[in-house]
């Protein structure tokens, strides 16, 4: 994992409104180079779980997302996309989340998949920020797809 500097920290924190949890790292930056999507440590500081290992961050990204939610985005994803894909999306997620928990921790664990769901579809932004990561996301594919008529 690479710490963010205490600008990048600085700027992670505007961009959320609030300071990060935990440990994290900017793993998707935009063409100026202002973070759009951070990675979590899977547990704070204090053992904490934290269930939501890939975060939207991206001021525009954000705002585009937020709209397709608002217009109904997860009644529509939820209808449009097969639920095995769903739930493929979500075991994958959390296998990687839970690849990074020490070994030797036997303290509370995040459960679940993509932001902490068991099944369907949660939180749009939470997809969609894993598929920016590199996640196979059948969500995140459709977010991207959606978002092309967002401005």
């Amino acid at each position: 994992m690479t710490s963010p500097s205490a600008d990048e920290t600085a700027r992670v924190t505007a961009l959320l409104g609030r300071v990060p949890q935990g440990e994290f790292e900017i793993v998707v930056r935009d063409a100026a180079g202002d973070p759009v999507v951070i990675r979590n440590q899977p547990l704070l500081q204090d053992g904490t779980p934290m269930p939501t290992l890939y975060w939207l961050a991206g001021k525009d990204a954000l705002r585009r997302v937020s709209t397709l939610e608002a217009a109904g985005g997860v009644r529509r994803a939820e209808a449009e996309i097969d639920q095995a894909d769903v739930a493929a999306a979500h075991t994958r997620y959390a296998a990687e989340r839970d690849a990074l928990i020490p070994a030797e921790h036997t303290g509370p664990r995040p459960f679940g998949g993509v932001a902490g769901t068991r099944q369907g579809v949660k939180c749009l932004h939470a997809h969609y920020a894993y598929f920016l990561a590199g996640g196979d996301d059948a969500i995140g594919r459709w977010v991207e797809l959606q978002l092309q008529d967002i401005s």
